[in-house]
């Protein structure tokens, strides 16, 4: 469920551009406007504002957008205003390709997507940044977690509810056997496993695991598995069993502590908005007894606070 607010009447999106360029006009951004529109409109919407917006002042409203702002406040509104596979894209071409390699913000991103989610942003980084999103995964990674991600984004996975119980407890008898039954670990299993199976599926070979062995399958994955390998397995089997927990906790971790890694904060806020942002509202408060809102207010300032909390909502707690 979305946390979006929305206007009960919508202005126009040509009135919305008219009134952004008002905005960025004279000495001076009116951030406060911008927010206000850009925060409050669905990405259909928003779209519409950037097509107008270009008809209207032979410019591209993403480039004046980057030219006005600053800071943080800039990075989540230049991810906010892409549509959602265009976002996911650049935050792993950037995760990727950047300045600082990021790989667990990649592999994040790549495993708590859908597969029609990560089928179309696979097209896009290929339109968007020329290159193929398993070109650039075969030049930034190594090893299990580079054959685990290839697999990943390569295989067609069901998306819907349904499972075979008979395949469920033959999935968790193999995992066994490929891990914690024998000395050493078979990470081909792991691998073809966790990449062809279904969230759902995945969700019930836990609870099968569980059952069987007496043991969960996410302490298995850690003794048996590290680094980005070991981080890309739990990210699916904790997005199999609740997305909103998983994604609660990244917040948790991105805002506790001296610092907050922003980068964390903004890729999850503006990408969780329009998706389930209200369901992570309710985990973030039912684990660390605390609004969201308040955590993100007490960790950022200005401008950039006004438009994470825009997005966010209030928590009606």
């Amino acid at each position: 469920m979305a946390s979006l607010s929305v206007p009960p009447v919508l202005t126009s999106p040509r009135n919305d551009a008219v009134a952004l360029h008002r905005a960025f006009k004279g000495f001076g951004c009116d951030t406060t406007t911008v927010t206000n529109i850009l925060a409050h409109r669905e990405y259909t919407h928003r779209a519409l504002i950037m097509q107008e917006y270009r008809a209207l002042y032979h410019q591209d409203l993403y480039h004046r957008l980057s030219a006005e702002l600053t800071g943080n406040h800039k990075k989540a509104m230049l991810l906010w205003v892409l549509d959602p596979a265009g976002r996911d894209a650049t935050i792993l071409n950037q995760a990727l390709n950047g300045e600082i390699t990021d790989l667990r913000a990649a592999t994040e991103v790549i495993c708590s997507r859908t597969p029609s989610q990560l089928q179309i942003m696979r097209q896009t980084y290929r339109a968007k940044f020329g290159f193929y999103l398993e070109h650039d995964i075969t030049e930034r990674t190594y090893g299990n977690h580079q054959k685990f991600l290839l697999a990943y984004v390569g295989v067609p996975r069901y998306e819907g509810p349904e499972v075979d119980p008979s395949a469920v407890a033959s999935d968790a008898r193999e995992l066994y056997r490929a891990g914690e039954k024998r000395l050493g670990t078979d990470e081909r299993t792991f691998i073809r496993i966790f990449s062809e199976r279904s969230w759902a599926h995945m969700a019930s070979v836990a609870a099968a695991y569980q059952h069987m062995f007496a043991r969960s399958l996410e302490k298995a994955v850690k003794s048996e598995t590290s680094g980005n390998f070991e981080f890309g397995l739990l990210t699916i089997l904790r997005c199999a069993q609740s997305p909103a927990r998983y994604f609660a906790k990244v917040l948790h971790k991105a805002m506790k502590g001296l610092g907050t890694s922003d980068t964390a904060l903004i890729r999850v806020v503006v990408t969780r908005t329009e998706i389930d942002m209200q369901y992570i509202k309710a985990e973030y408060h039912k684990k660390y007894k605390r609004s969201l809102a308040d955590a993100v207010h007490a960790e950022t300032s200005g401008n950039y606070r006004t438009f994470l909390l825009s997005l966010v909502g209030r928590d009606r707690y």
